[in-house]
């Protein structure tokens, strides 16, 4: 009985990027029970330009591409070709991304099995540091006409195959085999045995690329299952498929529950600065607007003013003073109030804004002070942030559903002060320094608005 053709595959594209790169050539090889018995090769018309730094690369240019076929129209002969065969390429899910969105343009869901020769490289010699076909050639002593040509690298890559088989028993061969198949949707450079001990409970996790680069910050109330999603949406994510291919090593740290993970998650990406973490990324110098009990105008406050006890409302998370003012001045347009009595301009008497009929007064008495008051805070309701409610610091306590021990998690001011493993540890906290952070902010106020839904129990400390 036969056994399942191995498709040896190498695509050039014009890019990286699986969801909207192109594939400019394809070249494949398929065998079976360890006979070469067929080839298929074309270049593609990617349907835009090639870039000058690929076609550099590659050697592809656009006049080489300009009379080859669409992707489209050679789709289903393709696919016929490949019949079932598993695809065998270097750093397999990049070749298969790729293949899979070409597929989906012309109205087809391909879907196959993979070997990826890049992770069975690491298997076969995790002494070594170098993996690339290029490498690798070199290292077995195999020649090739060009590197980055689809036709030379599958040819490349069939002698490979070739040479793993003499140099392992048959027995050895199979096992090798195995393993990759069974670690199959992992990212090629990435120890599968890191996995092993992923938790399936609440924290966060951090994706590391060459040399410890810090790639990616996650949080999750399931740990292991959001760690390997990220490995199952590639195809269709190009982020996904950055990390996919750039990520070596991953940490992880247990949580008690959903807030600490949060919490941590946003201290995390500050202190490390991960390249593709964007919305907790940058530190925010903040500034707000904050209206005294019984005055007639709001106040500017940023900075170390944010961290202190404050009386009145506060109104809006703004990244400057400027834009602080310029949303007041809109609001005031919006709502016939008086610029200067805001304090948005200086001067005495009736402002231009009351000449022009935009103001209804309160700068020369048509209005009351108290009914323009009523009127601002009513119109900033909207930009509302909630005050602090408590005297001083509070210890939140975060009792988890599995076995990780509880956490009390300490703020003052909406200021995270940090996590203690005891009511004890937390008291020594209260009075730790406070930087006021607008993620913070938002993550507390969705927890402390209801705490109890949460499963949290808040505990003010002396």
């Amino acid at each position: 009985m036969s056994e399942t053709a191995l498709i040896f595959v190498d695509v050039e594209t014009t890019g990286t990027r699986a969801t909207r790169d192109r594939i400019t050539e394809i070249a494949a090889l398929k065998v079976v029970n360890g006979q070469l018995v067929d080839r298929w090769s074309s270049l593609i018309y990617p349907e835009c330009k090639v870039p000058a730094q690929i076609s550099q690369l590659t050697g592809i240019r656009d006049d080489m591409l300009s009379n080859a076929p669409r992707f489209a129209h050679i789709a289903e002969s393709l696919r016929e070709w490949l019949g079932d065969g598993r695809l065998v390429a270097h750093n397999a899910r990049f070749d298969y991304s790729f293949l899979r969105n070409e597929f989906k343009r012309a109205g087809q869901d391909f879907r196959a099995s993979l070997i990826c020769t890049l992770r069975l490289s690491r298997r076969i010699a995790p002494q070594e540091r170098q993996h690339n076909l290029k490498a690798l050639l070199s290292r077995y002593g195999i020649t090739s006409i060009r590197h980055h040509r689809a036709g030379d690298d599958v040819d490349a890559l069939w002698s490979l195959w070739q040479a793993w088989q003499i140099a392992h028993s048959e027995q050895t061969w199979q096992t090798l085999l195995s393993e990759e198949r069974r670690h199959r949707a992992l990212p090629a450079h990435l120890d599968s045995g890191q996995l092993e001990d992923l938790p399936s409970s609440p924290g966060v996790y951090l994706f590391y690329g060459h040399n410890r680069l810090p790639l990616y910050v996650g949080k999750s109330i399931n740990i292991r299952s959001r760690v390997l999603g990220h490995f199952q949406r590639d195809h269709q994510d190009d982020k996904e498929m950055r990390l996919a291919q750039q990520v070596q090593h991953i940490e992880w740290e247990a949580t008690a529950g959903d807030l600490g993970a949060q919490l941590r998650e946003a201290q995390l990406i500050k202190t490390l600065m991960p390249i593709m973490n964007r919305q907790l990324r940058k530190q925010r110098k903040l500034t707000t607007w904050h209206w005294p009990e019984a005055a007639s105008q709001p106040e500017l406050l940023s900075g170390s003013a944010l961290n202190q006890p404050l009386t009145g409302r506060l109104y809006g998370l703004f990244r400057n003073a400027r834009e602080a003012k310029n949303t007041l001045r809109t609001i005031a347009e919006e709502q016939r109030l008086c610029p200067r009595v805001l304090g948005l301009e200086k001067g005495k008497g009736r402002c231009f804004a009351n000449q022009v009929g935009k103001c209804r007064g309160a700068c020369n008495g048509q209005e009351s002070i108290a009914t323009h008051t009523q009127r601002a805070q009513a119109a900033l309701s909207q930009l509302k942030v909630n005050v602090w409610p408590w005297p001083g610091s509070i210890a939140i306590e975060e009792q988890p559903l599995g076995n990780t021990a509880p956490a009390w998690h300490v703020v003052r001011q909406w200021c995270y002060l940090g996590s203690a493993a005891s009511a004890a540890e937390a008291q020594a906290l209260a009075h730790a320094p406070a930087t006021f952070d607008m993620d913070d902010y938002r993550i507390l106020n969705r927890f402390l608005r209801y705490p109890e839904q949460h499963g949290l129990t808040v505990m003010p400390l002396n």
